[in-house]
């Protein structure tokens, strides 16, 4: 039992984990390790970061699986950014804080009294918890749940207003808050005439966005606009910039 924490308020965490996630384990001590983190274990290996490793490889899969199936005309390289999206730290993050699982974790003592717990143990609990689900039910019921708990997040990035009006929003931002208006510079491209790329970052002032590459210039702009965006609000960019 980790030191600090009582049994039974172990047992009211296990408890109303299952809750916050829908799901009833058959095997309590799974849960428990998935909730352990290093901070209260005794070795590495009784924490919950093998199982995070598992759980970030299942949500993968199961939300490549269901972007193959819900865009069935989208090209590679757009379900690539929308699950980059979906599976990243930041969205794993926001989805543990709207469950509650920072409530559950099982914590060393200086984490436990500090003022706020770092944004990677609380993604690193979602990841653990979807593993411990794929272990205790099978990968039915794992994806069953990643489906239902990125069901909001999904939305959230795949609105089709929203992905295609990155550049209205961007100016719409500039003008607002910095009175300037946002310029798009092309910065290389690559590839034989039939299909070239290239390279675009949106400017503003004097400030240079991260890049992004795109099938043509007009996309390009969009996805540079999305990462000028991104970093506007404080967020991991979108597209990578090589």
């Amino acid at each position: 039992m980790p030191e600090g924490i009582e049994e039974t308020e172990i047992e009211w965490r296990l408890r109303d984990c299952e809750q916050a996630i829908a799901y009833r384990f058959r095997d309590r001590e799974l849960l428990k390790h998935c909730l352990t983190h290093s901070s209260v274990s005794k070795t590495r290996l009784e924490s919950n970061e093998r199982l995070e490793f598992l759980g970030d490889a299942v949500l993968g899969v199961v939300v490549c699986e269901l972007l193959f199936r819900r865009f069935p005309d989208e090209p590679e390289g757009e379900l690539t950014r929308i699950k980059s999206a979906l599976v990243s730290r930041n969205t794993c993050a926001r989805i543990s804080l709207h469950l509650g699982l920072e409530r559950f974790l099982l914590l060393g003592k200086g984490l436990r009294t500090s003022i706020s717990i770092p944004p990677s143990i609380i993604a690193a609990v979602f990841e653990s918890l979807i593993a411990g689900v794929y272990l205790d039910g099978g990968f039915d019921a794992a994806r069953d749940r990643v489906e239902r708990l990125i069901a909001a997040e999904l939305e959230r990035f795949t609105d089709q207003d929203h992905m295609k009006n990155f550049k209205s929003l961007l100016q719409q931002v500039a003008q607002k808050t910095l009175n300037a208006t946002p310029v798009y510079q092309l910065l290389d491209e690559k590839g034989p005439d039939h299909a070239k790329c290239f390279k675009v970052a949106a400017v503003i002032n004097a400030t240079v966005f991260s890049a992004a590459w795109g099938p043509n210039k007009k996309e390009a702009e969009q996805r540079a606009a999305c990462n000028a965006l991104s970093q506007l609000d404080g967020r991991e960019i979108v597209h990578a910039t090589d």
